[in-house]
Protein backbone atom coordinates (compact mmCIF):
# COMPACT_ATOMS: atom_id res chain seq x y z
CA UNK A 1 0.00 0.00 0.00
CA UNK A 2 2.89 2.38 0.61
CA UNK A 3 3.68 2.59 -3.10
CA UNK A 4 0.06 3.36 -4.04
CA UNK A 5 -0.19 5.91 -1.25
CA UNK A 6 2.95 7.68 -2.46
CA UNK A 7 1.75 7.59 -6.07
CA UNK A 8 -1.52 9.24 -5.08
CA UNK A 9 0.27 11.95 -3.15
CA UNK A 10 2.76 12.57 -5.96
CA UNK A 11 0.01 12.77 -8.57
CA UNK A 12 -1.62 15.60 -6.60
CA UNK A 13 -5.19 14.67 -7.52
CA UNK A 14 -7.92 17.11 -6.58
CA UNK A 15 -9.65 14.61 -4.27
CA UNK A 16 -8.06 14.40 -0.81
CA UNK A 17 -7.72 11.04 0.87
CA UNK A 18 -9.79 10.63 4.02
CA UNK A 19 -7.91 9.35 7.07
CA UNK A 20 -10.10 7.74 9.73
CA UNK A 21 -9.08 8.21 13.36
CA UNK A 22 -8.89 4.97 15.36
CA UNK A 23 -7.87 5.73 18.93
CA UNK A 24 -6.94 2.60 20.87
CA UNK A 25 -6.73 4.49 24.15
CA UNK A 26 -8.97 4.62 27.22
CA UNK A 27 -8.81 8.44 27.45
CA UNK A 28 -9.41 9.85 23.97
CA UNK A 29 -11.06 13.28 24.08
CA UNK A 30 -13.33 12.41 21.15
CA UNK A 31 -14.64 8.88 21.74
CA UNK A 32 -14.02 8.14 25.45
CA UNK A 33 -12.20 4.88 24.74
CA UNK A 34 -14.79 3.45 22.34
CA UNK A 35 -12.17 1.39 20.45
CA UNK A 36 -9.83 0.50 23.33
CA UNK A 37 -10.65 -3.21 22.93
CA UNK A 38 -8.80 -4.75 19.91
CA UNK A 39 -11.94 -6.46 18.57
CA UNK A 40 -14.01 -3.29 18.66
CA UNK A 41 -11.08 -1.39 17.18
CA UNK A 42 -10.80 -3.76 14.21
CA UNK A 43 -14.57 -3.60 13.72
CA UNK A 44 -14.47 0.19 13.84
CA UNK A 45 -11.69 0.24 11.26
CA UNK A 46 -13.73 -1.99 8.96
CA UNK A 47 -16.69 0.36 9.22
CA UNK A 48 -14.50 3.36 8.36
CA UNK A 49 -13.03 1.56 5.36
CA UNK A 50 -16.53 0.61 4.14
CA UNK A 51 -17.49 4.29 4.47
CA UNK A 52 -14.60 5.44 2.27
CA UNK A 53 -11.53 5.84 4.48
CA UNK A 54 -8.32 5.34 2.47
CA UNK A 55 -6.09 5.56 5.54
CA UNK A 56 -6.65 4.34 9.11
CA UNK A 57 -4.66 6.23 11.76
CA UNK A 58 -4.12 3.99 14.79
CA UNK A 59 -3.41 5.99 17.94
CA UNK A 60 -2.13 4.13 21.04
CA UNK A 61 -1.38 7.32 23.01
CA UNK A 62 -3.62 10.33 23.51
CA UNK A 63 -2.02 13.57 22.33
CA UNK A 64 -4.85 15.80 23.59
CA UNK A 65 -3.82 18.82 25.69
CA UNK A 66 -2.95 17.66 29.19
CA UNK A 67 -2.47 14.01 28.22
CA UNK A 68 0.17 11.98 30.05
CA UNK A 69 2.81 9.95 28.13
CA UNK A 70 2.27 6.22 27.59
CA UNK A 71 5.24 3.84 27.78
CA UNK A 72 6.38 2.26 24.49
CA UNK A 73 5.60 -1.27 25.68
CA UNK A 74 2.02 -0.32 26.47
CA UNK A 75 1.60 1.50 23.16
CA UNK A 76 2.82 -1.59 21.33
CA UNK A 77 0.44 -3.84 23.28
CA UNK A 78 -2.45 -1.57 22.34
CA UNK A 79 -1.65 -0.98 18.68
CA UNK A 80 -0.02 -4.06 17.18
CA UNK A 81 -2.94 -6.53 17.48
CA UNK A 82 -5.19 -3.92 15.87
CA UNK A 83 -2.79 -3.21 12.99
CA UNK A 84 -2.36 -6.92 12.30
CA UNK A 85 -6.13 -7.44 12.28
CA UNK A 86 -6.70 -4.52 9.92
CA UNK A 87 -3.93 -5.60 7.56
CA UNK A 88 -5.17 -9.21 7.47
CA UNK A 89 -8.70 -8.13 6.58
CA UNK A 90 -8.00 -5.11 4.37
CA UNK A 91 -4.97 -5.36 2.09
CA UNK A 92 -5.75 -2.20 0.10
CA UNK A 93 -6.11 0.29 2.93
CA UNK A 94 -3.16 2.34 4.19
CA UNK A 95 -2.43 2.07 7.91
CA UNK A 96 -0.84 4.89 9.87
CA UNK A 97 0.63 4.65 13.37
CA UNK A 98 0.17 7.81 15.41
CA UNK A 99 3.26 7.80 17.63
CA UNK A 100 6.29 9.87 18.60
CA UNK A 101 8.38 6.89 19.65
CA UNK A 102 10.72 4.83 17.46
CA UNK A 103 10.11 1.41 19.08
CA UNK A 104 6.36 1.80 18.58
CA UNK A 105 6.83 2.91 14.97
CA UNK A 106 9.19 0.02 14.23
CA UNK A 107 6.78 -2.56 15.68
CA UNK A 108 3.85 -1.03 13.79
CA UNK A 109 5.73 -1.05 10.48
CA UNK A 110 6.65 -4.70 10.98
CA UNK A 111 2.97 -5.44 11.65
CA UNK A 112 1.90 -3.75 8.42
CA UNK A 113 1.76 0.02 8.90
CA UNK A 114 2.49 2.18 5.83
CA UNK A 115 2.89 5.56 7.53
CA UNK A 116 4.20 7.11 10.74
CA UNK A 117 2.18 10.08 11.97
CA UNK A 118 4.67 11.84 14.26
CA UNK A 119 3.17 14.79 16.12
CA UNK A 120 6.67 15.83 17.19
CA UNK A 121 8.04 15.99 13.63
CA UNK A 122 10.91 13.59 14.50
CA UNK A 123 11.98 15.61 17.56
CA UNK A 124 10.87 13.58 20.58
CA UNK A 125 12.79 10.38 19.78
CA UNK A 126 16.19 10.74 18.05
CA UNK A 127 15.89 7.20 16.65
CA UNK A 128 12.63 7.87 14.82
CA UNK A 129 14.24 9.36 11.71
CA UNK A 130 16.38 6.24 11.24
CA UNK A 131 13.37 3.93 11.65
CA UNK A 132 11.43 5.82 8.99
CA UNK A 133 14.40 6.17 6.64
CA UNK A 134 15.19 2.44 6.72
CA UNK A 135 11.61 1.28 6.38
CA UNK A 136 10.56 3.20 3.27
CA UNK A 137 7.18 4.21 4.76
CA UNK A 138 5.64 7.67 4.57
CA UNK A 139 5.91 10.10 7.48
CA UNK A 140 3.75 12.97 8.67
CA UNK A 141 5.70 15.86 10.17
CA UNK A 142 3.40 17.96 12.36
CA UNK A 143 3.94 21.32 14.00
CA UNK A 144 3.45 21.31 17.75
CA UNK A 145 4.38 24.00 20.24
CA UNK A 146 5.26 22.35 23.55
CA UNK A 147 4.39 18.83 24.72
CA UNK A 148 0.84 17.53 25.19
CA UNK A 149 0.98 17.84 28.97
CA UNK A 150 1.54 21.62 28.87
CA UNK A 151 1.02 22.87 25.31
CA UNK A 152 -2.26 24.67 26.09
CA UNK A 153 -1.24 25.91 29.54
CA UNK A 154 -2.29 29.47 30.18
CA UNK A 155 -4.58 29.45 27.15
CA UNK A 156 -1.89 28.59 24.62
CA UNK A 157 1.39 30.09 23.36
CA UNK A 158 2.20 33.37 21.64
CA UNK A 159 3.16 33.75 17.98
CA UNK A 160 4.26 36.92 16.21
CA UNK A 161 3.35 35.56 12.75
CA UNK A 162 1.69 32.19 13.28
CA UNK A 163 1.47 31.07 9.65
CA UNK A 164 5.01 32.13 8.76
CA UNK A 165 6.47 30.59 11.92
CA UNK A 166 4.76 27.26 11.27
CA UNK A 167 5.82 27.30 7.60
CA UNK A 168 9.42 27.94 8.65
CA UNK A 169 9.26 25.08 11.16
CA UNK A 170 7.79 22.61 8.67
CA UNK A 171 10.30 23.59 6.00
CA UNK A 172 13.15 22.97 8.47
CA UNK A 173 11.78 19.61 9.61
CA UNK A 174 11.28 18.42 6.04
CA UNK A 175 14.88 19.38 5.24
CA UNK A 176 16.02 17.48 8.34
CA UNK A 177 14.12 14.39 7.23
CA UNK A 178 15.57 14.53 3.73
CA UNK A 179 19.08 15.08 5.05
CA UNK A 180 18.68 11.90 7.11
CA UNK A 181 17.64 9.65 4.24
CA UNK A 182 13.86 10.08 3.97
CA UNK A 183 12.92 10.67 0.34
CA UNK A 184 10.93 13.82 -0.36
CA UNK A 185 8.13 11.72 -1.90
CA UNK A 186 7.51 10.13 1.50
CA UNK A 187 7.09 13.37 3.48
CA UNK A 188 3.70 14.83 4.42
CA UNK A 189 3.29 18.06 6.39
CA UNK A 190 0.67 18.97 8.99
CA UNK A 191 0.27 22.47 10.51
CA UNK A 192 -0.98 20.92 13.74
CA UNK A 193 -4.37 22.49 14.34
CA UNK A 194 -5.06 22.53 18.08
CA UNK A 195 -1.51 21.64 19.12
CA UNK A 196 -0.18 24.61 21.04
CA UNK A 197 -2.43 27.17 19.34
CA UNK A 198 -5.09 29.58 20.51
CA UNK A 199 -8.48 29.70 18.80
CA UNK A 200 -7.45 32.65 16.65
CA UNK A 201 -4.28 30.84 15.56
CA UNK A 202 -6.27 27.83 14.35
CA UNK A 203 -8.63 30.04 12.37
CA UNK A 204 -5.72 31.87 10.74
CA UNK A 205 -4.11 28.56 9.80
CA UNK A 206 -7.32 27.38 8.14
CA UNK A 207 -7.65 30.68 6.29
CA UNK A 208 -4.08 30.44 4.98
CA UNK A 209 -3.82 26.71 4.22
CA UNK A 210 -2.68 27.54 0.70
CA UNK A 211 0.58 28.84 2.21
CA UNK A 212 1.31 25.36 3.58
CA UNK A 213 0.35 23.70 0.29
CA UNK A 214 2.81 26.05 -1.44
CA UNK A 215 5.68 24.46 0.53
CA UNK A 216 5.55 21.71 -2.08
CA UNK A 217 4.75 18.68 0.08
CA UNK A 218 1.41 16.89 0.48
CA UNK A 219 -0.57 18.51 3.29
CA UNK A 220 -2.54 16.71 5.98
CA UNK A 221 -5.23 18.68 7.83
CA UNK A 222 -6.75 17.37 11.05
CA UNK A 223 -9.41 19.62 12.57
CA UNK A 224 -11.96 16.96 13.49
CA UNK A 225 -13.89 17.67 16.72
CA UNK A 226 -11.16 19.91 18.09
CA UNK A 227 -11.63 22.36 20.91
CA UNK A 228 -11.34 25.49 18.79
CA UNK A 229 -14.40 24.37 16.82
CA UNK A 230 -16.32 24.06 20.07
CA UNK A 231 -15.11 27.49 21.17
CA UNK A 232 -16.28 29.15 17.96
CA UNK A 233 -19.63 27.34 17.86
CA UNK A 234 -20.19 27.18 21.64
CA UNK A 235 -20.31 23.37 21.68
CA UNK A 236 -18.74 21.61 24.66
CA UNK A 237 -19.07 17.94 23.69
CA UNK A 238 -16.60 16.82 20.99
CA UNK A 239 -19.06 14.40 19.35
CA UNK A 240 -21.45 17.30 18.70
CA UNK A 241 -18.87 19.22 16.63
CA UNK A 242 -19.46 17.31 13.39
CA UNK A 243 -20.86 20.25 11.40
CA UNK A 244 -17.88 22.43 12.25
CA UNK A 245 -15.52 19.56 11.49
CA UNK A 246 -17.10 19.10 8.06
CA UNK A 247 -16.74 22.82 7.35
CA UNK A 248 -13.02 22.53 8.12
CA UNK A 249 -12.74 19.46 5.85
CA UNK A 250 -14.28 21.37 2.96
CA UNK A 251 -11.97 24.34 3.59
CA UNK A 252 -9.01 21.92 3.51
CA UNK A 253 -10.18 20.28 0.29
CA UNK A 254 -10.66 23.63 -1.43
CA UNK A 255 -7.18 24.72 -0.33
CA UNK A 256 -5.53 21.66 -1.86
CA UNK A 257 -4.94 19.37 1.12
CA UNK A 258 -3.89 15.82 0.21
CA UNK A 259 -5.28 14.12 3.33
CA UNK A 260 -8.10 15.07 5.68
CA UNK A 261 -8.04 13.36 9.09
CA UNK A 262 -11.43 12.79 10.70
CA UNK A 263 -13.45 10.88 13.28
CA UNK A 264 -16.55 11.05 11.06
CA UNK A 265 -15.57 9.27 7.87
CA UNK A 266 -18.75 8.91 5.85
CA UNK A 267 -19.99 12.53 6.10
CA UNK A 268 -16.46 13.77 5.44
CA UNK A 269 -16.12 11.60 2.33
CA UNK A 270 -19.48 12.85 1.09
CA UNK A 271 -18.68 16.51 1.78
CA UNK A 272 -15.36 16.22 -0.06
CA UNK A 273 -16.95 14.40 -3.01
CA UNK A 274 -19.48 17.20 -3.42
CA UNK A 275 -16.78 19.84 -3.04
CA UNK A 276 -14.70 18.17 -5.77
CA UNK A 277 -17.74 17.77 -8.05
CA UNK A 278 -18.44 21.49 -7.81
CA UNK A 279 -14.85 22.24 -8.71
CA UNK A 280 -15.06 20.01 -11.79
CA UNK A 281 -18.41 21.33 -12.99
CA UNK A 282 -18.43 22.97 -16.41
CA UNK A 283 -20.89 25.51 -17.79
Amino acid sequence: MTRRLREHLLNKTDTPLVMGVLNVTPDSFSDAGQHFDPISAATGAGEMIANGAAVIDVGPESTRPGAKPVAPVEQIERAIPVIRAIRAAHQAVAISIDTRLAPVAAAAIEAGADMVNDTSALRDDPEMVSVVARSGVCVVLMHRRGRPAEMQAGGGPHYDQVVQEICDFLRERAAYAEDHGIDRSRIILDPGLGFGKRVEHNLMILRELSCFVALGYPLLVGASRKRFIGAVLDIDHPQQRQAGSLACAVIAALAGAAIVRTHDVRPTVEAIRLCVAVGRAEI
